[in-house]
């Protein structure tokens, strides 16, 4: 079995996954099984109730996702996603509510390893909550390992998390705001949103 069914089967039977992301070691559980999300947070110290991100592997699935979703957004994910950020988005409807409330992380990571999976996971980094990123294997706590249903190695990755991005406001005014710096620049974020406003018919770059 490959490293992506092998996380999707994981997912399926309610497990908890150490998986590598395009940043850090994450974990990843089913967003819709509460059993699932409370044992991820217990597995590493995080209170409950804390939103976590819903990740998806394929940014095709990720915005078939969010139907809701208006055509400005749309555009700027188009040119963010896959890659190091955590957009916070709107959600209306409450979708993946074990995730949050009224706003939504999602995060797509480039991460070929994983490209064929073809379900959300609820993530977190694989650190004891607080502490340092995992940028190796073995910076991730051992408690953690041993309490996981499944481990997949990658060896050394980058080590800055994901620059999370507030985008509640983008559809109506174009305005984001960086809520965590990370792995991609304001620079890079700014040139795509200028990029993407470009590609909306009657919208001024």
């Amino acid at each position: 079995m490959s490293a992506a069914s092998d996380l999707e089967a994981c997912i399926a039977a309610g497990g908890v996954a150490v998986f590598p992301s395009d940043t850090v070691y994450g974990l990843a559980c089913d967003p819709e099984s509460a059993a699932a999300v409370e044992r991820m947070y217990a597995l590493k110290g995080r209170p409950p109730g804390k939103p976590s991100a819903v990740m998806f592997f394929d940014a095709g699935l990720a915005a078939a996702a969010l139907p809701e979703l208006g055509e400005r957004t749309r555009a700027l994910m188009a040119r963010l996603l896959p890659g190091g950020v955590t957009l916070v988005l709107p959600n209306p409807r409450g979708r993946y509510p074990l995730a949050g409330g009224e706003a939504l992380g999602l995060r797509v990571p480039d991460v070929p390893l994983l490209s064929g999976v073809g379900r959300p996971v609820l993530q977190s980094s694989a650190n004891a909550a607080g502490a340092p990123d995992a940028r190796r294997l073995e910076e991730v706590p051992e408690a953690i390992r041993e309490g996981a249903d499944l481990v997949i190695v990658a060896g050394e990755l980058p080590g800055t998390p994901s620059t999370v991005i507030d985008l509640r406001t983008y559809e109506a005014t174009l305005d984001w705001a960086i809520v965590r710096d990370g792995a991609v620049s304001a620079r890079t974020i700014a040139e795509a949103a200028r990029a993407a406003s470009r590609r909306v018919p009657g919208q001024s770059s």
